[in-house]
């Protein structure tokens, strides 16, 4: 269970967040919606105690992480796996290498368990063809399959977290992306693996998640479903999601 209590932050002058509360099962498929600079991606960072609030607790299975120390939160962050905003792989290392680094730095597997672990998950996003390649040589979409196989690597984690997963993918490629996520978290609650999916693009979020979070202001300007969010009156919500009733016409 993850739990936020009256959470804020704020840049300088500039609010990123005003007690903002809400509680989410590791299950659960959920999307955070906003414009840019509503503090989207804030929370992953939270979640992570990647920093720290300046007011407000966050649980973590019923802990606060606001009160541990560096050397703690690693239990935490194990949790979770991250693929952050244009997957973030590293140049001068090839798809193997990238897949491999947490299982070498934070494991003792032998080379041989590695490079078996690393070409299953290869495998299973349909990737294994590009093991030797370097992210240069990587399409867009092959890039945030890497990433994903990376961020699966260290741990069975209890959660996924993606920072705009599909932003800069052409269409189809998103698509693809949006059927991988849904994928990895197959099954149903409370055993299944959920994930909080930070995105702008709103048709990418109904194809796979089932609560919707709409960050504005500092504030959860809405928390609902898929029949919550298509029924919402909030004019400027509406209009943020208009693409939705555009889409619902065209078919």
């Amino acid at each position: 269970m993850i739990e936020f209590v009256n959470v804020s932050l704020a840049f300088n002058s500039y609010t990123v967040l005003d007690r903002v509360s809400f509680k989410a099962d590791f299950h659960e498929r959920i999307a955070i919606l906003g414009g840019s600079g509503e503090g989207k991606t804030t929370i992953l960072r939270l979640i992570l105690a990647l920093i720290r609030p300046d007011e407000g607790n966050i649980l973590i299975d019923g802990q606060d992480i606001t009160e541990l120390s560096e050397s703690q939160l690693r239990e935490h962050r194990m949790k979770f796996s991250v693929v952050f905003q244009e997957g973030a792989l590293f140049d001068s290392m090839n798809v193997k290498e990238n897949v491999a680094f947490c299982l070498r730095e934070y494991t003792n597997l032998s080379e041989e368990k590695i490079d078996e672990r690393v070409r299953e998950l290869l495998k299973k996003l349909k990737i294994e063809n590009a093991i030797h390649l370097m992210p240069e040589e990587l399409s867009g979409g092959m890039q945030r399959r890497v990433a994903i196989a990376r961020s699966m690597a260290e741990c069975e984690s209890r959660m996924m977290l993606y920072d705009e997963a599909t932003t800069g993918l052409d269409p189809l490629t998103a698509d693809n992306i949006c059927t991988l996520i849904k994928d990895i978290s197959e099954g149903v609650p409370p055993g299944r693996v959920g994930f909080i999916i930070v995105t702008h693009k709103v048709t990418d979020a109904i194809k796979i998640a089932e609560r919707f979070l709409y960050l504005r202001n500092g504030k959860i300007a809405f928390d609902g479903d898929i029949t919550a969010l298509y029924s919402v009156e909030d004019p400027e919500f509406r209009n943020f999601i208009n693409e939705l009733f555009i889409t619902e016409k065209c078919r």
